[in-house]
């Protein structure tokens, strides 16, 4: 409806300029909103405000004179001027009707656009370190990045789904490390598991796996691997300095390629187990990006000898440093440490680098809120790379927070005592924790009630969506049931009886719909769907318990049994963009 009005207000302006009454220069941005009030219309437009000047005219009256030559009649029933020059359009029951038919006839299609034609947008999201199983705050970065994908495709924009997989740096060597230990405690050794290990039992199990492929042949003794190490935490040393000491010994005794076997058990077993954890939560990616390629493939070198060569890095205390400060940062940040190794800064500098080489429009990644700091770090290397760091855009996840029983849950992948999303899927399902994950805008907190997400209630809005849908299939079976049946045609040529308020406001619920997608995909919210979802369902259960639909009047019946169709339609297709199921019984 809101194109078909842009185009009555642009013939509108062609008809001033013909008649004199504008200058035929004049071009028209012509922008056309629903009203917040449906007492002041239906819809509204600014544009006698944002043509006064060139137009050399007060706003008002140059609103009165494009509402003159607007003609009404069923579609368009009157328009008025408010304020200090809105244009405001009421509309009659005829202008909601052709949703109908719409709807019906584009089917999983309706809604979809080519808003985003022509884009190319990369969403890159979760993108865990492979150091243990996802938890319930990564759920929610799932969750979130794939609607914010599915929205955008939605809407036209050619999208690239891609997870970052650290498969390199300091906490995958504490991981191999980890495994090494539980390793030798399989072998009969008495270890003396450090404090900043990974503890999980996840790690016992892949230790046991290399036990299993391996049996002793990669044993040293406990003696030896911590020979000469600086004590741990608990002994009053530092557990920092402590862990990358077993690090280093673990990389003496076993040499590269054993070494290699050990850190690859632990990244392979991890990095398995996400991915089938992201599949089965709905979640696919076009790409799994490796960070070891960049090292592989020489791309850290180059981007840190390019900022070296433009002069955007100093050395001091034995590191390299990068001058983040020249670009907004708190203060400059180390890329290659005293040691000779780079830092994991260095590696996202020459990945961002890397994916706007690929030619993408736009950026998208979407982190965790801990990584808030991060932002203008990264941005800043891009500027000084040359690249635009207006083609990246970070979007902040907050973690969810998990209730049982209204106690809070701990997560800490250290130290093994965590609720993975597997845990999470298992007992609420999938279609729960995927629509509550994305109820609320990304950047603030989240409370996860699990005693909500599981009962059947009208408080559980998944519930109550799906509900709706499978009220209409029930409406359906009922009429096969009856031995009558529906006449999508005859119930389209009859939609001018569906007068009741019930019918009206259903009908201009589901005009929304289109709107609906193409903001909350613009603007990176899923949460404007599933509220929209919530309300649509609710002037269906209202319409549905006022109402009955299986009437002896066919023509009434076929109208009503269209309007419900329709109405089944776009909850399937909405909570399909959501990766929520729409069930036929419940």
């Amino acid at each position: 409806m809101k194109e078909q009005l842009v185009q009555v207000l642009a013939d509108a302006v062609a008809k001033l300029q013909d008649s004199g009454d504008l200058p035929s220069e004049i071009s028209p941005n012509i922008m056309v909103e629903r009203t917040r009030d449906r007492a002041h219309g239906d819809f509204a437009s600014n544009l006698a405000m944002t043509l006064a000047k060139p137009a050399r005219s007060k706003p008002r009256d140059l609103a009165e004179k494009i509402a003159g030559v607007i003609e009404t009649g069923d579609h368009i029933k009157k328009v008025e001027i408010a304020g200090p020059g809105f244009i405001n359009f009421y509309l009659g029951p005829d202008a909601w009707r052709g949703v109908i038919s719409d709807i019906l006839e584009q089917g999983s299609r309706f809604g979809l656009s080519s808003h985003g034609a022509g884009q190319h947008i990369q969403v890159e999201f979760v993108s865990a370190n492979p150091t243990g199983p996802l938890h319930v705050g990564h759920g929610r970065g799932a969750a979130y990045g794939a609607a914010v994908a599915d929205l955008l495709e939605a809407v036209g924009y050619a999208v690239h789904r891609e997870y970052y997989v650290n498969d390199a740096g300091r906490q995958m060597d504490i991981l191999a490390a980890s495994v090494y230990l539980r390793y030798l405690e399989l072998c009969g050794e008495e270890v003396p598991f450090p404090a900043n290990g990974y503890q999980g039992d996840y790690v016992w199990d892949i230790g046991a796996a290399l036990h299993r492929e391996n049996g002793d042949t990669l044993r040293h003794p406990v003696n030896e691997v911590f020979s000469d190490v600086p004590p741990d935490e608990p002994a009053g040393g530092d557990k920092e300095v402590h862990i990358d000491a077993i690090i280093a010994r673990c990389q003496s005794l076993l040499g590269a390629t054993d070494y290699r076997k050990v850190f690859d058990e632990g990244l392979n077993a991890i990095l398995h187990n996400i991915r089938q954890d992201l599949k089965e939560f709905g979640v696919v990616y076009d790409e799994w990006f490796s960070e070891r390629s960049l090292t592989e493939n020489h791309a850290v070198e180059s981007c840190i000898e390019r900022l070296k060569n433009s002069g955007h890095t100093y050395e001091k205390d034995g590191a390299l440093w990068f001058r983040s400060t020249d670009y907004g940062d708190e203060k400059d940040r180390v890329v290659i440490r005293e040691n000779g190794q780079s830092t994991y800064f260095a590696s996202d500098i020459a990945y961002h680098a890397n994916k706007l080489e690929r030619g993408y429009d736009r950026v998208i990644d979407i982190w965790g809120a801990d990584h808030h700091g991060y932002v203008p770090r990264v941005k800043a290397a891009l500027k000084a790379l040359g690249d635009d760091p207006g083609r990246l855009d970070v979007l902040l996840v907050q973690f969810a927070i998990l209730y049982r029983h209204g106690e809070k849950a701990q997560m800490s992948t250290r130290s093994g005592e965590f609720v993975t999303l597997r845990e999470l899927r298992n007992e609420v399902g999938n279609d729960a924790a995927r629509f509550f994950y994305v109820m609320r805008k990304c950047e603030q907190h989240m409370d996860f009630d699990l005693d909500l997400a599981k009962s059947q209630s009208n408080d559980n809005p998944v519930y109550y969506i799906q509900y709706a849908h499978a009220r209409v299939m029930s409406v359906m079976r009922q009429l096969k049931e009856k031995q009558l049946e529906w006449d999508r045609a005859a119930g389209n040529a009859g939609l001018a009886i569906l007068t009741e308020t019930h019918e009206q406001e259903l009908m201009i619920s589901l005009s929304r719909y289109p709107e609906i997608l193409e903001s909350a995909a613009d603007n990176h919210e899923p949460h404007q769907l599933t509220y929209y979802l919530r309300e649509l369902a609710n002037d269906f259960h209202t319409y549905y318990n006022a109402h009955t639909f299986l009437v002896e009047d066919s023509t009434l019946r076929n109208a009503r049994l269209n309007l419900i169709e329709a109405t089944r339609q776009v909850i399937a297709n909405g909570l399909g963009l959501l990766g929520v199921s729409a069930p036929d019984t419940m």
